[in-house]
């Protein structure tokens, strides 16, 4: 029965359908190729006519659902195009068939401004619903111990929309602790499971689609409902007590469907037995007929079986002509002359009479009065429940509203979580943080190592992040990312401690994807990504950047890595970053720039082995260890071998270029003294070159003077 509506630009609604992964889009016809190319969404989609998309005829479909002459009373007047697009669902249901909506008794506005904004690369770089690797977990998967359907889906939507609003964070915080500390948890597991799906069961009941069965279920569901209050408010816990007066238990309804219906009714209506004894007296008469049936039956059996001596006698009923004596043929002349044969067998012949036509009538007009009687019965069952609707829906929201933050607290005590403080500062402080995927998948004798982020808007905004390959960079920072996402949704965190200044934006650009089918490279993602980060900064924005620039050569990746980090520390709103790169000039940066600070990634050289430490200390690392990591990768000896050959012999050409050992640095950071004229002089002939028509000699001839150039 949700109903939820937003609008915005292209960026925010594909962020949506990404967070909330909708299972059918529907969509204006003649938008289709733009549609199509604005997103890739790779779903069920459903086309409608241009007329459909009319504000008018929408806002109607609107007002006619909630019965109101208006929706201002719902705060979505001003999304005019959301207006249309919810209007347009409706159509859509009644188009489809699905006349029954009654259930749907409000929309309300997904308010961008209440949730941390996360672009569709975020989401998927933090892997939140979706791993690149085919056996890898995600944070959904870890987070996510509810007991219920419904809760599930709560949760989900929590991870997609982390809260920016504080006193909302800290009472779901505050649930966690109780839930944590008061001794009740078990029983509320325990009757949280018997809820089970009560959102489908309303959509059903509203649909008139429910069975005999599930009103079953919905009477357990209340049953456990009314228990979850009792357990609740018998404790001390204040806050859950709070959430807890608002479930309205349904008590004259739980009696009636309890004293209606029968304690483990079938499936299908048609079955019968789905009504109790007692409730009507008609009902109990003609089940009382039906039930004697056998009784009359086998009388009828032994008083033939004495007036004919047929010993091997029997009545059996079929739906070709219903009642029936059968007769083995030893014994066919001993049939009296009123029976009237039917059927002739092998063994055997099958005989009906009056009496047995008469009683046949009686019972299945019995039958069908009983169906009949019981079907009026549930309907008007159905009828009161539908009636309740908008309680049973409360019902189910703070259901699983409890069921996700007792998911927290499970958590929390089996992975020794804790309370994150969360307050209106712009710092972000992890002590001993993990990361709350990876650490659940590590053997007891490797546990995962835990480490310090600072971030500030004061002295330490970026922290440069250097270290080999497989050391753990891209771990810290999606462990950082997730911490605050976690904190930000309700949960404790994995760290010791966590002072968290409210995050409103999270943008991350790790991990490298290609995108060939679209025709677009690694590279070309990877800029597009950090476009949507440098376009869209604010000052509370949290950005991860790993290994920018690696898409293309070495010198255009370093200038492009420094001018972004550059760009970053200048930008008015100071955002706080963490930046992994395994290029080492940027260490550099941190002379330059006041609140830049350099971190490295440990390891530990041994006999050319390298064993990863995986601790965050400060300063820079000078050395990137590839070709370490290509030999424990399993790269064959003899090009490990040659690979070393080459960098000895390239790491002198450098020295002795540099002309003395203290001036690498300044060698390798010559690239950015744009201001010197010779490398000025070298760029603008090589723009000036028309390379298609320059031939192998004059190539030659220019490098040549290229080479003179330096060289003077």
């Amino acid at each position: 029965g949700e109903f939820l509506v937003s609008e915005g630009d292209v960026k925010y609604v594909d962020k949506l359908l990404q967070s909330l992964q909708p299972a059918e889009i529907v969509y204006q016809k003649d938008k289709s190729k733009q549609f199509k190319k604005e997103f890739n969404y790779q779903g069920p989609i459903f086309m409608l006519d241009d007329w459909v998309f009319n504000s008018d005829y929408t806002n109607e479909l609107l007002v006619r659902q909630f019965g109101t002459n208006s929706l201002k009373g719902f705060g979505v007047s001003s999304l005019k195009n959301g207006v249309i697009a919810a209007g347009v669902a409706l159509h859509y249901l009644k188009e489809t068939k699905h006349n029954h909506t009654n259930h749907i008794l409000k929309i309300q506005r997904i308010e961008k401004d209440l949730y941390v904004w996360m672009d569709r690369f975020t989401i998927r770089n933090l892997e939140l619903f979706s791993s690149v690797n085919i056996e890898g977990k995600t944070l959904i998967e870890i987070l996510d111990k509810t007991k219920t359907s419904m809760g599930a889906r709560m949760l989900r939507r929590w991870v997609a929309l982390p809260l920016k609003e504080k006193k909302e964070i800290k009472l779901r915080h505050s649930i966690v602790e109780e839930f944590i500390n008061n001794n009740i948890s078990e029983d509320f597991s325990y009757n949280i499971e018997k809820v089970g799906d009560l959102e489908r069961l309303i959509s059903k009941v509203a649909t008139f689609r429910i069975n005999p069965k599930e009103c079953a279920q919905l009477r357990v569901s209340l049953d456990a409902i009314s228990e979850i209050k009792n357990i609740g408010m018998s404790s001390e816990a204040r806050n859950i007590i709070r959430v807890l007066e608002k479930i309205n238990c349904c008590e004259e309804l739980r009696k009636k469907i309890d004293r209606e219906l029968t304690e483990n009714p079938p499936s299908f209506l048609s079955r019968g037995s789905v009504i109790k004894r007692g409730v009507s007296s008609d009902l109990d008469e003609l089940r009382e007929i039906k039930n004697s049936a056998r009784d009359f039956l086998d009388q009828i059996l032994e008083r033939e079986i004495k007036r004919t001596g047929i010993t091997s006698l029997k009545i059996s009923f079929n739906n070709v002509f219903g009642y029936y004596l059968e007769v083995r043929n030893r014994f066919k002349d001993n049939v009296p002359e009123e029976w009237i044969r039917k059927q002739t067998l092998v063994n055997a012949e099958r005989y009906i009479t009056e009496e047995l036509k008469e009683y046949e009538h009686k019972i299945l007009n019995a039958e069908e009065r009983i169906t009949s009687i019981e079907t009026e019965i549930f309907h008007n069952l159905i009828k009161t429940i539908s009636d309740q609707i908008q309680p049973l829906q409360m019902n189910a929201f703070i259901i699983s509203k409890l069921d996700c933050l007792l998911s927290f607290s499970i958590l929390a005590k089996s992975h020794n979580y804790n309370k994150p403080n969360i307050n209106s500062s712009s710092n972000l402080i992890i002590k001993k943080g993990r990361h709350p995927v990876i650490e659940q998948f590590l053997s007891g004798e490797d546990d995962y190592i835990p480490n310090d982020i600072i971030l500030n808007r004061d002295d330490q905004q970026i922290m440069m992040i250097t270290g080999p390959n497989m050391s753990g960079k891209s771990a810290l920072l999606r462990q950082t990312a997730l911490i605050v996402l976690m904190a930000q949704i309700g949960s404790f965190v994995p760290a010791k401690s966590a002072s968290i200044g409210l995050v409103d934006k999270i943008f991350t650009r790790v991990g490298g994807s290609d995108n060939i089918s679209m025709g677009e490279s690694t590279f070309m993602i990877e800029m597009l990504e950090a476009a949507s980060i440098l376009n869209n900064l604010s000052e509370n924005s949290l950005i991860l950047l790993d290994e920018i620039g690696r898409g293309t050569s070495t010198y255009d990746g370093i200038s492009i890595a420094w001018a972004i980090a550059a760009y970053l520390h200048d930008h008015p709103t100071k955002a706080k970053t963490l930046f992994a790169t395994h290029y080492h000039e940027l260490n550099e940066m941190q002379k330059k720039f006041s609140r830049i600070k350099n971190y490295n990634v440990s390891v530990k050289e041994h006999e050319n082995n390298i064993i990863f430490l995986r601790t965050l200390k400060e300063g820079g690392s000078e050395h990137s260890f590839g070709i370490h990591v290509a030999s424990m990768a399993g790269i064959p000896n003899q090009v490990v071998k040659q690979a070393r050959i080459m960098l000895k012999q390239l790491e002198s050409l450098r020295s002795k270029d540099s002309g003395a050992s203290d001036e690498k640095q300044e060698f390798q950071l010559s690239i950015f003294d744009i201001d010197d004229p010779v490398l000025e002089q070298i760029r603008d002939d090589l723009l000036d070159l028309d390379i298609n028509s320059l031939t192998p000699v004059e190539a030659l001839m220019k490098l040549n003077d290229i080479k003179k150039i330096i060289g003077n």
